[in-house]
């Protein structure tokens, strides 16, 4: 039987919620955070080392973090005012172990991300080693998506004002597309019409 394959999930989660007017990842989602629902969810869904992008709000970010059940690593992008997503993801990049395989790619305003995708995701890498992963709901990419190790040089080495999708089209020929019957992998949260029209109806406090 083959070494068990280290992956690690990095999780951008510096933004400043400019267009939803408040802290987006701290928002009620059911019984947890809109963050905390998107970790406990790598968790269920067979991601044990996480690595969150920290940026606007970065104290209440870290303070939730600490008081889950379960390890979750920090780390801040002191450019996260600049607003660009990419230098979040190479910082998260430079700070996963050495020895690990590949890396999921993580929005942290993604709570409805559904644990199954997140196991697929796993089991495909472990079954084929793609270099690239990108889940794909009625031929529309979407996130998290998955990149081996021997494309995170590419990652980092991206220029200023590059973007992921930029490094998704260079890399084109190299994707392994996850089919899903799920729009969850399509959306995120942006504005609060987005919030409340995704948000469960339980929220925290209420039963």
């Amino acid at each position: 039987m083959g070494a068990r394959v280290k992956i690690g999930a990095v999780v951008l989660a510096a933004g400043l919620s400019r267009r939803m007017g408040a802290p987006k990842l701290l928002l009620p989602w059911g019984e947890r955070t809109v963050l905390e629902q998107v970790v406990v969810t790598l968790r269920e869904g067979g991601v044990e080392d996480i690595w969150v992008v920290t940026g606007g709000y970065r104290e209440q970010v870290e303070n939730l973090l600490r008081a889950l059940p379960f390890l979750v690593h920090s780390v801040h992008n002191p450019d996260f005012s600049q607003g660009e997503m990419i230098s979040s993801l190479k910082i998260g990049l430079k700070n996963l172990p050495q020895d690990f395989d590949a890396a999921l790619i993580v929005l942290g305003d993604q709570p409805q991300i559904q644990k199954d995708v997140i196991s697929r995701l796993l089991n495909l890498y472990a079954e084929r080693k793609p270099m690239l992963i990108v889940p794909s709901y009625q031929m529309r990419r979407g996130h998290p998506w998955l990149v081996d190790r021997r494309l995170w040089d590419d990652l980092i080495e991206l220029s200023a004002g590059q973007t992921l999708r930029d490094f998704l089209a260079l890399h084109a020929n190299e994707i392994d597309y996850l089919v899903v019957d799920t729009p969850s992998v399509i959306q995120d949260l942006d504005t609060p019409e987005d919030y409340a029209r995704m948000k469960p109806s339980q929220t925290l406090g209420k039963n």
